[in-house]
């Protein structure tokens, strides 16, 4: 069941608790002979997906249009017939919708934070709505703010600062700072008032940070909610007409799908990012594409099709030029596709050129993050390798890096590493095991 954000966008809107609208439904149901005792707890319900029986809906819309004084109809509250998670939604209820997720994430209302990973249509409907028509031909829009560039620069600046904030302390610390940005800052200005052009650049910039809210979702392991936020940037992707962008999002699709072992996943929405893309795309973001598509096709043991991934992959990143990249691109740096190479070379047993790649890659300078992700691989594939006390003292040096982050994907790496490590005898492991343990029993 999902939960209905739309509605709860509009009791926000229009200033009313959930006893002020029960109470406004039983007066509505009484005055048409319906004997009627609603309150809280059933409007509670309501905002987790339910759908009351009978004529509630409609006098739910009735109240709600006289507190907002406008028409309110069964699909602007989330009860009609049209799905709620289409991306093809206007902007108007989009936004609306938005805004309720990014204001319920930041309460850590349970059911908001809970919802489940959507899979079949539902999952992949978005990223095909992103791909085809119909276009956003006018995103214009009148409200209570006037917004301009100075407005969509701020946001930027926002995007850039939660993402080495990421970077550094990890998603689960990170998230809370996006989430009220959101709420706070974000959401004001998309109800707005503001032209066609402006409109665009705005869409393309707040899409940015709701990008970085499910990145930091995704690494607190709510990856239903990640799933919420890629889908949001998506749609706002579209709204903005830029294809690039759009890909970016769905690369961030394709990672959390490899992550949930969703490969075939993986792979159709790599193709729907370079096919959509097309000449848009940068040099850096396909050959990240390609890098993690050559890592679906070697979890699935598909030798040929991993291969053919990663040379297309070596092809791209002989084209960066990083002055040309925009900046959600900037994660693509020296040692990234190496780290991915080893990552899926490993998987299809190649260990030797394996550990080639991640000692080239965690010789590369980069962000913590970036290196404790390398570090991981590196230590895997020297123990693979039989080298048990280097592979120690490269899991050793990942603890150390680790330090100050909270996160579970970087935790989760770090359990691998430790249950892989723990069962050889060497008392060079035993030493870095416990002290893995101790930091695992530091909660996030």
């Amino acid at each position: 069941m999902e939960p209905n954000t739309l509605l709860d966008a509009l009791l926000d809107e229009a200033g009313m608790s959930r006893v002020g609208l029960a109470t406004r439904v039983n007066q509505a149901g009484r005055a048409r002979g319906h004997r009627m005792n609603y309150d809280h707890s059933s409007v509670i319900r309501w905002l987790r997906g339910q759908r009351p029986r009978g004529v509630v809906p409609d006098l739910i819309c009735e109240v709600v249009s006289q507190r907002l004084a406008r028409r309110v109809t069964l699909e602007d509250i989330g009860m009609g017939s049209a799905p709620a998670c289409s991306v093809s939604q206007s902007l108007e209820r989009f936004i609306g919708k938005a805004t309720a997720l990014w204001r319920g994430d930041q309460q850590q209302r349970s059911d908001v934070r809970g919802v489940p990973v959507l899979t079949g249509l539902p999952a992949v409907g978005p990223v095909w709505e992103w791909e085809n028509p119909p276009e956003d031909l006018d995103v214009s829009r009148r409200g209570s703010l006037r917004v301009g560039l100075p407005d969509v620069a701020a946001l930027r600046v926002a995007r850039g600062h939660y993402e080495q904030m990421y970077r550094r302390v990890g998603g689960v610390a990170t998230h809370a700072r996006v989430t009220a940005f959101l709420t706070m800052d974000t959401a004001p200005i998309l109800r707005g008032t503001y032209s066609d052009r402006v409109g665009r650049e705005l869409y393309r910039a707040a899409g940015g940070i709701v990008a970085i809210a499910g990145i930091c979702a995704y690494d607190s392991d709510a990856q239903g909610l990640a799933q919420r936020y890629f889908h949001q940037a998506l749609r706002l992707a579209k709204a903005s007409g830029d294809r690039a962008f759009g890909a970016y999002v769905i690369a961030l699709l394709v990672n959390q799908s490899l992550f949930t072992g969703e490969l075939r996943q993986a792979v159709a929405f790599t193709e729907a990012a370079l096919r959509a893309g097309g000449r848009a795309l940068s040099p850096a973001l396909a050959c990240d594409l390609h890098a993690m598509q050559a890592k679906a096709y070697s979890r699935m043991g598909d030798q040929s099709g991993a291969h053919q991934a990663m040379a297309q992959a070596e092809t791209a990143a002989q084209q960066i030029r990083r002055e040309e990249e925009p900046d959600e691109t900037g994660y693509v740096e020296p040692g990234l596709l190496e780290t991915a190479m080893a990552d899926s070379l490993m998987r299809l047993g190649d260990t030797t050129p394996a550990c080639e790649y991640a000692s080239e890659a965690a010789a590369v300078q980069t962000h913590a993050r970036g290196r404790v992700h390398r570090l991981a691989t590196l230590s895997d594939c020297e123990l693979r390798a039989g080298q048990v006390d280097r592979a120690a003292d490269t899991a050793r040096s990942m603890l150390e890096t680790m330090q100050g982050m909270e996160s579970h994907r970087l935790t989760e790496r770090l359990v691998t590493v430790r249950t892989r490590l723990a069962v050889t005898r060497s008392t060079t492991v035993q030493d870095v095991v416990h002290r893995i343990d101790d930091t695992l029993r530091i909660p996030l």
